[in-house]
């Protein structure tokens, strides 16, 4: 079954909504989930459906939050885009793309880096 929720659950996420609005993006999913995967954010840049990985560390010191992107993580977002685009209509060969939006930090004071296209 899938679904999303009105807002962002963790403060990076909130941080990452308020970045890509900031860009002049429409947010249109949060926490959007089927059987296998999430996707954090989902947002239109145009007549591109872009979905968006959020990733956190509170410091540098265990690694950076980059790292914690495995093959296996991206072929989930894959399968949970391919859903969300059939549920809600998209033409599957409408304009998509995978971001990532990296943070490091604490709710107080956080570093974020905005990696474009990632897959």
């Amino acid at each position: 079954m899938a679904g999303a929720t009105g807002q962002p659950r963790h403060w990076a996420e909130v941080l990452a909504r308020r970045h890509l609005e900031g860009l002049g993006w429409d947010v249109v999913a949060t926490n959007y989930a089927v059987r296998g995967g999430e996707i954090d954010l989902i947002a239109r840049d145009g007549d591109t459906w872009v979905f968006v990985e959020v990733r956190q560390r509170r410091s540098l010191r265990f690694g950076h939050p980059a790292e914690t992107l495995d093959r296996r993580k991206l072929a989930r977002l894959r399968h949970t885009a391919r859903y969300f685009l059939a549920e809600h209509g998209g033409d599957a060969d409408a304009p998509a793309r995978f971001d990532v939006v990296l943070v490091v930090g604490d709710a107080d004071r956080a570093e974020l880096t905005h990696l474009s296209d990632v897959l």
